[in-house]
């Protein structure tokens, strides 16, 4: 007997239309992770607890794409409910494989909890032959022990 084990429809995970398929078209490469927030869970599902590291410090997220892509927007979106802290990132995108990385932005935010606890940030951008695309967040620009973290990233 040969056996075949598939995902019902209603749990397929869905994408927002022009949005890239991460999960099929690029590799993922990232400094840390804490095992129960999975970096994927940020890139590829909707509803998840979103990606964070697994220590302090300044982390990368670095997408790799098998073949060149078009990117007309970036979207990212950060949530902290626990600590105070002014975060920076930095993302940057090349077209020679990450040997010259050209930024996009560099955007610090404020988190103060309860009161601002979510940074979303949408980035409209005509990039052509993106072959790396890189986001680097120092999550507490003071130096403290704050992890950073991504709720989400979708690219279209």
């Amino acid at each position: 007997m040969r056996k075949r084990l598939v995902t019902p429809a209603a749990e397929r995970r869905t994408r927002p239309p022009g949005s890239l398929d991460l999960e099929r078209d690029a590799v993922v490469e990232v400094t840390s992770e804490d095992k129960d927030f999975p970096v994927e869970s940020a890139l590829i599902s909707e509803d998840a607890q979103g990606w964070r590291a697994d220590a302090p410090g300044r982390q990368t997220i670095r997408l790799i794409f098998d073949q060149p892509q078009r990117l007309k927007s970036v979207s990212l979106v950060f949530e902290e409910d626990e600590t105070q802290r002014t975060q920076e990132f930095v993302l940057r995108w090349s077209s020679d494989g990450g040997s010259t990385l050209k930024e996009i932005v560099r955007q610090q935010w404020n988190f103060s909890p309860p009161e601002s606890t979510r940074e979303v940030e949408d980035y409209q951008v005509d990039l052509e032959n993106v072959n790396v695309l890189e986001l680097v967040i120092k999550p507490d620009i003071a130096g403290g022990i704050a992890r950073a973290s991504l709720k989400n990233l979708r690219l279209s």
